[in-house]
């Protein structure tokens, strides 16, 4: 798991600078009314992180758990994250995913083999929520910097 969470801090510092060059206001602009702007997918990398948190760590606590879904179109606008600081988005993206490089880093390989299912879907291991954690990450990375060079600027054991 040292692995999976390195390769998230590789992210978290190789697409930092990247995302302080982007201005609130280009952030802030919708390519078409239907999708998200940057601090939109920004904002819902944040409620990613605080849910899949709550996942790793009460995966960690018992051999199976059923979780809810994530409603991610009603959380994104509830917050209104395009109304929302980018400066202060981004800070609240990073000190999160620092956390949960944390979290997966220090996971007891005794529980990476307990299971989760989310909304009926599943079983999935901790080991591969945490996996598929950073490539999520990733996807939604490139949809605000669509041409960072994810394969040479990122360590990440799944691009080898």
């Amino acid at each position: 798991m040292k692995e999976i969470a390195q390769s998230l801090r590789d992210t978290i510092s190789f697409i930092l600078p990247q995302l302080r060059q982007i201005s609130d206001a280009e952030a802030a602009l919708k390519p078409r009314p239907e999708k998200w702007s940057k601090k939109e997918v920004l904002g819902h990398l944040i409620d990613s992180a605080c849910n899949n948190q709550q996942k790793f760590v009460r995966t960690m606590q018992q051999t199976h758990l059923d979780f809810v879904g994530y409603q991610q179109n009603a959380w994104v606008a509830l917050q209104r994250y395009n109304e929302a600081d980018w400066t202060t988005l981004i800070d609240i993206w990073v000190a999160y995913n620092q956390q949960i490089a944390h979290i997966i880093e220090h996971a007891d390989p005794s529980v990476l083999e307990h299971t989760i299912t989310i909304e009926g879907t599943g079983p999935f291991s901790l080991s591969f929520i945490m996996a598929d954690y950073g490539e999520h990450l990733k996807h939604h990375l490139l949809q605000i910097l669509p041409h960072a060079d994810l394969k040479s600027g990122f360590s990440n054991v799944y691009n080898a």
